[in-house]
Formats: structure tokens, sequence, C-alpha cells
């Protein structure tokens, strides 16, 4: 590293780019090469900033798994100039990308934060300011020469999480983001306090692997009460179907109906993964320990555990793009692979 670290600061699109044009009042997307003169406190950081955005910045609510693929290659592009990656998005999708890019990132040792806001940078009350400038100060914290932070992280209004460990629990508050089932890695006030009890360890010696291939023909299954068996059955005969994220209650439970378990079953028999996570904000799937579990641990449902559906809907689709055999799948996934599960 250079005595100043180099941050790349990566626009995608999403509120926290946009300002009100002075005669309609629209929102757009402005310059991010002109950030200095929106937010002119960014001088004042000990860092250097340089900027790329997408030529055609996207709302969250499109984001695909393309624009994972186009963050992760302007990464690597960039990993070995830069000390230090910030990346701005959208809010709705933020859990699902952050989660994808932890995924596709393999011995990472440098800080990628995701960030955003609830308002537009030119707003105001906005948000945006003290998202993103604490955001690249955290991606250009270093002691003994080392990040602080070595992995993909979301920093949301004076939080940074574990990015695979986040969901968006807010639409309105400026408080949007949650780590249910995993402490958060710091928190800003008058000073940026790391936990570094919980903090990724810096992988050392160990060359950058970026897994570009993904496949999201995966679907998820969300259980209510009621729930009907042809419509179980045309989810799982989806044509091309690769693997289904079952939503289910409480610790993992689900009906026992025969027909139920059948079609499961079935699926399963035709090498199609189903990963049991729970409906609940908080908590862990633990297969087996009610009856109405039993049969799903039974006939082979992947143990979710305390993964949130959003690194689920990650890390499968990351796990079928890498072409892992559909019998290693069940084991792999049931293995932490970038501290996204207990």
């Amino acid at each position: 590293m250079t005595n100043i670290p180099n941050i790349l600061l990566i626009y995608t699109g999403g509120t926290i780019g946009m300002v009100k044009h002075h005669k309609s009042n629209a929102l757009r997307a402005f310059n991010f090469d002109q950030i200095t003169q929106k937010i002119p406190e960014l001088k004042l950081l000990n860092c250097n900033i340089q900027t790329i955005s997408f030529i055609t910045p996207i709302d969250s609510s499109n984001m695909d798994t393309k624009y994972w693929v186009q963050i992760a290659e302007i990464v690597e592009s960039y990993y070995d100039q830069m000390d230090g990656f910030v990346i701005l998005s959208g809010t709705d999708t933020m859990s699902y990308t952050s989660s994808a890019i932890s995924f596709m990132f393999e011995n990472l040792n440098k800080p990628i934060i995701f960030t955003g806001s609830q308002l537009p940078i030119g707003d105001l009350r906005t948000d945006a300011k003290e998202n993103l400038i604490t955001a690249i100060q955290i991606a250009s914290t270093f002691k003994n020469g080392k990040p602080v932070i070595s992995e993909v992280c979301l920093y949301f209004e004076y939080k940074l999480y574990r990015a695979n460990r986040t969901t968006k629990i807010s639409a309105e508050q400026f408080d949007a983001f949650h780590s249910p089932n995993f402490p958060q890695l710091g928190e800003s006030g008058v000073h940026l306090n790391f936990n570094k009890r919980v903090l990724k360890e810096i992988v050392q010696k160990k060359k950058l692997i970026v897994r570009k291939n993904v496949d999201a023909n995966i679907v998820i299954l969300k259980l209510f009460p009621g729930i009907q068996e042809n419509v179980v059955q045309c989810i799982l005969d989806i044509k091309n179907l690769q693997g289904v994220i079952l939503e289910t209650y409480g610790a993992g439970n689900a009906p026992t109906s025969k027909w139920f378990i059948d079609l499961l079953q079935s699926a399963i028999k035709k090498n199609i993964p189903i990963v049991n996570v729970t409906q609940c904000i908080s908590g862990s799937v633990n297969l087996g320990h009610y009856e109405t579990s039993s049969q799903l641990k039974r006939i082979g449902l992947i143990d979710g555990r305390d993964i949130t559906t959003e690194s689920a809907v990650a890390k499968l689709i990351y796990l079928i793009g890498v072409n892992i055999p559909k019998g290693d799948l069940k084991k792999i996934f049931e293995t932490s692979l970038r501290g996204e599960m207990e």
C-alpha cells in the first residue's frame, strides 16, 4: 500500500446519486467525476478517490446477475491498483447484490464497502453524505500497513455490517438495514469503532479468484397456510429449474402432507437442490427438532441454518454457476464460505 490509500468509488445507480433538476425538480443522476463539488468534505479524507460509473446507472429494482458480473469485473480490473472499494447502489436489492459479490470474490484481502441512501444526495436532509463519507473512510482505514476490513461489507446509518448477513427492514427509516443473526462489524460515532472479535482475518499468500459464472434459474417458494398442491407442483416443474429456496415456518417447519413431501422428494431426486430457510426475521433453521421438519431432513433438504434469504439466493446462484457437482452441493452449501452462516 502507498502512504495514502487509493479508493475506487463505483456508482451503479440508486437514490444516492440523484439530484433535482433546478427547473423541473425531477431526479436525475449526476456526474460522479464531480463528486467533490457535491461533497467538498471528501477532500478532508486521507485518501485518493477515483470514480467510475455505469454508463447507464440503473435503479436497484432492475439489478440483475449481469450487473453483478459487471461490478465484479470493475473491481477485478482495478484490484491491484486500489487499496479499497466503495460501491454505491440502490438500497432495495443491496443485500442481494453485496451478498453475491461476497461469494464471487474468493481470497479477498481488501475492503469492498456497499452503501447508498434513502434520500438523494442533493436533498437538504439527505443521509447520503454521511453514508458515503464514512464508507470511504472505512475502506481507507489501515493499521500496521494492512486494511482493518478485508471483506465485503454494507455500511448504512452509522453501522457497518457483514454484507451477506444483512436484510433491508425499512423503506422509510434511515436505519434501513439489519443484521439479524450476526453482530455488526463496526459503528460510527465520535470515533470509528470496529468489533475486532468478529472481523474476517486477511487471507495471506492466496491469489484472488473472481467467480463470474452465475446461474439464476432458481425460485423462492414461501410457504403459507393453505398453500395448494397444484401451486407447489407448478413451481417445482418450472423448465430448467436449478434450485429452490424454501421459506419455511419457525425453525424450519413445513406441512407434513404426503403430497407436499412427495413433491419435494421428487424434485431432489431430479437433482434440484432445495434450501430450507426460515421466514422469521431472526433465528435459525433446526432440521429435525420438531416432527414437522424431520421429514424434510430425511428427504435431503439443505439446512440453511441462520442464513438470510438474500444470502441464500446469492449463494445458491453462485454455487450452481461454478458447476458444483449436485452430489456435493448440499455439503458445500451447509458450510460457511464467507461468514454468511453459523
